[in-house]
């Protein structure tokens, strides 16, 4: 992949499996918070997998919209996009009534300092959601932050390993999953738990921050020395299939690759294939913020693109200098401070 518009048309390429499924999906779909980093290319992965599905649905993107520019190409795309400030009561109960829904608004970075919106929108906001789509059934973007950091040798926290969110952000992700949980129960909203950690694209994630590193010759700790993965477009596809998955009480999901990586392995992946000795400094601890994803896997297949897939795309683009977005993980984070 050589240029954005390429990136994009490979991010929203569906798999047989989802034109399937989107066949056999009753209702419209609207995603909140279309605006993010994901939003957009599952907005167009949607509409691509129903109109090879040959069905007729409409695709719905809610977002505050502060660059014009993404509205307008989303609507040129067939996005049905509304403007909206979902903490603002009146503009969220004048959302049309629409049967999938999947959630993902929240705030993650400058949580330290700005705790109280944090949980506004993490938090609050969820119960004002499915009070307004009590008659649909939602998927709920999470973060594997709900989990405590596991034993690299453990294999990565299970959707059974018990809650230990660590700081503010972790915590008032805990806290949108037990509102969405307690409108599910109170009033039998089908939904999922989608528990992401890390989505990746060749314009932000782990393994471009780790690229640009080994490129620019800047030091790597490694305490935190090993992470999951996943290919944004495979990360939207689960979110879009698991419409289909829908329970009451919510079903859980962890979302992300199979490997357990060594950020050492990746570093020395992409100094070979940068022509760059990696500078590693620290050591592995014995724990790191890991999740084991089998239970999704199981239900919708292995991702489509590999790991090394991923290095590879990814070293050709900063070799190349391909466009980035300024938004880092802080996968490094070991306190839970964002």
């Amino acid at each position: 992949m050589k240029t954005i518009q390429e990136l994009e048309a490979k991010l929203a390429d569906p798999s047989d499996q989802l034109v399937n499924e989107i066949a056999g999906l009753d209702g419209d779909i609207m995603l909140l918070g279309v605006g993010g980093k994901m939003g957009p290319s599952l907005a167009r992965l949607a509409l691509n997998a129903i109109r090879q599905a040959g069905v007729d649905k409409l695709v719905y993107g809610v977002s505050r919209f502060s660059d014009v520019g993404l509205k307008q190409e989303l609507e040129a795309d067939g996005v049905q996009t509304i403007s909206a400030d979902l903490l603002d009561d009146e503009s969220l109960k004048q959302l049309p009534e629409v049967k999938n829904i999947v959630y993902m608004a929240g705030t993650k970075f400058g949580t330290t300092g700005n705790e109280h919106f944090t949980w506004a929108m993490n938090s609050y906001l969820p119960g004002r959601v499915a009070e307004k789509f009590r008659n649909s059934r939602i998927v709920v973007f999470s973060t594997g932050n709900v989990y405590p950091l596991t034993p690299v040798y453990a294999g990565g926290a299970t959707e059974l390993t018990a809650p230990g969110a660590n700081g503010e952000y972790g915590m008032s992700c805990l806290g949108r999953e037990r509102i969405f949980e307690y409108f599910s129960r109170k009033y039998e909203i089908p939904m999922v738990i989608y528990r992401l950690n890390y989505a990746i694209d060749l314009r932000y994630g782990v393994l471009l921050e780790m690229a640009k590193s080994v490129r620019d010759g800047r030091a790597i700790d490694v305490s935190m020395g090993h992470a999951n993965v996943i290919w944004q477009g495979d990360a939207n596809e689960v979110a879009l299939r698991a419409l289909l998955r829908c329970n009451t009480p919510p079903e859980v999901f962890n979302v992300s690759g199979p490997e357990t990586i060594s950020l050492r392995w990746v570093a020395h992946e992409f100094g070979l294939r940068l022509g760059k000795e990696p500078v590693i400094v620290g050591e592995e601890a014995p724990t790191a913020l890991l999740s084991n994803c089998g239970k999704a896997h199981q239900a919708f297949g292995y991702p489509r693109v590999s790991l090394r897939q991923m290095i590879d795309w990814i070293a050709e683009w900063v070799a190349a200098d391909g466009a980035t977005w300024n938004k880092p993980t802080h996968f490094q984070e070991r306190d839970g401070k964002y």
